[in-house]
């Protein structure tokens, strides 16, 4: 074990901020990310209201899914992660982040009002895991901005993992009257001092979540600030690599996404990359405005 992961370990041991069980089977890793769109803690809440047959839906879905670890973006809080991902089965890593004072009448559906959005991981029990500090700059000192949540997976060789939601309402160009644009920019070299901190340590680091950004279209603004090559290491691959988003007729460019550092690239199972699209169920009968995604990292 490397000094560093050693002392890393230590620490977590220490403070309880940690998952330790056997680990069986030191394979490949598969690692998603899932929008819930809206999960709440009780039926009937949130701009997606559901009932307890919804909840067991999502379970259901968990199953099929069958990634290790999990990045989850839009839950109220655990209580509400738990009603999906089972305690006996998961261990649920929440962002530190308190919750937000945003209560407004959810767009086009009077008599709804919005929860709080947060972000975290489920990651299967007999991972091994490390949590590291949330990376609360993203909210840039605005409450209702999402913090990032950094965990090292010790599953075979270690990999960070960094689960955020950034900025809504700038998925392309960058026009500087548009309110949210200024917002996601100001996010970016937050973002870039991370991947670079973990590349300059010699890490396997993956940054993965809702980036509410079309990063892959030619030439995007964000992601070529972002991805500058400086340091070597912190050179980002977009693990849908050309692939068209499926989960939405109208939407045909992912804005979610995986994006491995140089190590991570380096340990990424060809073609492993997935949208999941529910079992090819009607789009009107997906129980999130967003599908899953995943890749395999081998050990």
């Amino acid at each position: 074990m490397k000094p560093l992961i050693a002392l890393m370990l230590s620490a977590a041991l220490s403070s309880g901020c940690v998952g330790m069980a056997p680990n069986r089977d030191l394979g490949s890793l598969k690692i998603a990310s899932w929008n819930m769109e809206h999960l709440a803690e009780r039926d009937g809440e949130g701009c997606r209201p559901r009932t307890e047959a919804d909840y067991a839906l999502l379970r259901g879905h968990v199953a099929t899914l069958g990634a290790d670890v999990i990045a989850f973006q839009e839950v109220q809080n655990k209580v509400a992660a738990e009603r999906v991902f089972d305690p006996a089965l998961y261990d649920v890593v929440m962002s530190d982040r308190p919750a937000s004072t945003r209560s407004g009448e959810c767009r086009g559906r009077p008599g709804l009002f919005i929860q709080n959005q947060a972000v975290g991981f489920a990651i299967r029990k007999g991972v091994p895991w490390i949590r590291n500090a949330d990376l609360n700059a993203l909210a840039l000192g605005n409450p209702d901005l999402r913090w990032g949540v950094d965990v090292t997976v010790l599953h075979g060789r270690p990999v960070r993992l960094l689960a955020v939601h950034l900025k809504s309402g700038c998925n392309s160009g960058r026009e500087p009257t548009d309110p949210d644009c200024p917002v996601l920019f100001d996010q970016l070299p937050v973002l870039e001092r991370w991947t670079e901190a973990r590349a300059r340590d010699g890490e396997a680091f993956v940054v993965l979540g809702d980036w509410n950004r079309r990063l892959a279209s030619r030439g995007d603004a964000f992601f070529a600030d972002l991805n500058d090559g400086d340091p070597e290491g912190s050179v980002l691959t977009l693990t849908s690599g050309d692939q068209a988003a499926g989960c939405k007729a109208r939407y045909r460019e992912y804005i979610d996404f995986i994006a491995t550092g140089k190590v991570a690239t380096g340990r990424l199972e060809p073609g492993s990359f997935e949208e999941y699209r529910y079992g090819g169920i009607a789009e009107t009968e997906h129980p999130s405005d967003h599908c899953p995604i995943s890749v395999r990292l081998l050990g």
